[in-house]
């Protein structure tokens, strides 16, 4: 099998250690239940095993890992073989959510997708803009604009609430 990757054990278990966290993360942003979120993540790191490319920075990593988990995600919901079900089907099936989601990161998690993963990069992952719009292959001032957007409707929402 060592033949067959592109990287030794030790670095992909380093890389894994470093960032499963944060891909976990951002696939759960996306699919929203525990169970397609693990598939996500072990897809983003098979990808991983086959890809060749030599990161410069531990950041470069990093940003390689969301792009691909978002894209991974992404493509998923495209996916012929993702087919909804009836209520009647589904009556018996739980979803099991994280104990982490807060008010705000459910809010967040509702907002539509462009603003969801602009506005959770910057603020729970500390992206800058800049980086971003690196990893979305964005212009920054589209990202900015997609975190003001984010941003206000995260202030509508919790105004509602509170009334």
């Amino acid at each position: 099998m060592k033949g067959s990757l592109l990287r030794t054990n030790e670095e992909l278990s380093q890389i894994y250690d470093r960032h499963v966290k944060t891909v976990y993360r951002v696939c759960f942003m996306y699919m929203k239940n525990a169970h397609d979120t693990q598939d996500m993540v072990q897809n983003t790191f098979i990808r991983l095993m086959k890809d060749s490319t030599i990161f410069e920075t531990h950041e470069h990593e990093k940003a390689w890992l969301i792009r691909t988990a978002s894209n991974l995600c992404k493509d998923h919901y495209k996916s012929m073989w993702n087919k909804t079900v009836g209520i009647e089907q589904a009556a018996h099936v739980t979803v099991e959510l994280t104990p982490e989601i807060d008010e705000t990161l459910q809010m967040v998690l509702n907002l539509p997708p462009k603003y969801r993963t602009a506005v959770y990069l910057y603020y729970y992952e500390g992206y800058s803009t800049v980086d971003i719009s690196g990893i979305l292959c964005k212009n920054e001032s589209t990202v900015r604009s997609w975190l003001h957007t984010g941003r206000k409707l995260l202030k509508i929402e919790m105004e509602g609430e509170e009334n």
